[in-house]
């Protein structure tokens, strides 16, 4: 039984009604209500509404204190954006928010990656660009035939489209993977798993080698966060899974951010004890992954790697302004 995510305050829930009601008169059928009650939503955005020629699909869970004091959380899904490309259009939607922080930014983020689009689409190498496009969408239709609005409720990671932002090799080693203590709360049990990964390949083979183990096969949730840092780049390849406990894989990744770890992925396994904990689930599932982080050095310590990290964010917001 899934705990349901409650707005923060009364203010916060008005505004997001608000907005969610202007989004849906001006966008009509592009825009979807995926969970209600969760405040899950997704938009089909196109660089042309007649005749398109790139189009993405924008996943939002809308956090209790937005948009207040939190931005939404999101994942973008298109085949054909790449990492640097990626990376740019990231960079862009947290400017947005810095400029715009505690006010509602959706519609400025749905025109600002409708104007990626349209950029993209009328550069020199559109053309080829999207035959190769074409080739891996239909590849993807036979894995999955509810591709038109992926389960956001679920954030799955697309493994076979890892290429796409870095090349490995196919004879790759599994990663050590290591356990952590478990915490236990009113019958429900948490316990960290994490292991070094370099590429998407490693991610998904740890994800397989843990699957091996009834027990956490078993679990009810397998939450799990990663961020491998591309050298060549100079950027970060990252995701995340919320395995049907919603947004706890989205929280799980932005404390991997906030401690600055690279090269790292992270399973926090759940068993559900049959009594609701509430917001407690998320404190337990970070705190899991932060001990364990600890526990293998890629952190001085808890306080400290927290402390340190709410600086570095600090100064990379002041370098956006």
């Amino acid at each position: 039984m899934a705990d349901i995510l409650h707005p923060g305050n009364e203010g916060d829930l008005q505004a997001q009604i608000e907005e969610v009601e202007a989004l849906s008169s001006i966008y009509g059928d592009e825009w979807c209500v995926i969970d209600e009650a969760s405040r899950i939503f997704c938009i089909k955005i196109s660089d042309d509404l007649d005749e398109p020629k790139l189009t993405a699909c924008l996943q939002i869970i809308l956090p209790p204190d937005y948009p207040s004091a939190a931005p939404p959380i999101y994942q973008i899904n298109a085949a054909w954006l790449r990492g640097p490309e990626r990376t740019k259009l990231a960079n862009s939607l947290e400017d947005l928010y810095v400029e715009h922080v505690g006010e509602s930014i959706l519609y400025l983020w749905v025109e600002k990656i409708r104007e990626f689009l349209v950029e993209k689409s009328q550069s020199a190498d559109t053309v080829d660009h999207q035959e190769k496009v074409n080739m891996t969408a239909e590849e993807e239709v036979d894995d999955d035939d509810d591709d038109d609005i992926p389960d956001f409720r679920t954030l799955r990671l697309n493994t076979e489209n890892a290429h796409l932002f870095m090349d490995h090799k196919n004879d790759e080693e599994l990663p050590p993977i290591k356990h952590g203590n478990t915490i236990t709360d009113r019958r429900s049990t948490f316990q960290p798993h994490l292991a070094p990964v370099v590429t998407p390949r490693q991610v998904k083979m740890v994800l397989e080698k843990l699957c091996e183990n009834k027990k956490i096969a078993s679990a009810t949730h397998n939450i799990y966060a990663y961020r491998i840092y591309c050298e060549d780049k100079h950027s970060f390849l990252q995701d995340c899974e919320d395995d049907g406990e919603t947004a706890a894989g989205g929280r799980m990744l932005h404390l991997l951010q906030i401690l600055d770890v690279r090269n790292v992925m992270v399973v926090v396994s759940r068993w559900y004890g049959g009594i609701l904990l509430g917001p407690d689930r998320f404190k337990h599932i970070n705190n899991c992954a932060r001990n364990i982080l600890v526990e293998e050095g890629y952190t001085a310590s808890t306080d400290e790697a927290t402390k340190s990290g709410a600086k570095a964010k600090r100064t990379k917001i002041k370098k956006t302004k």
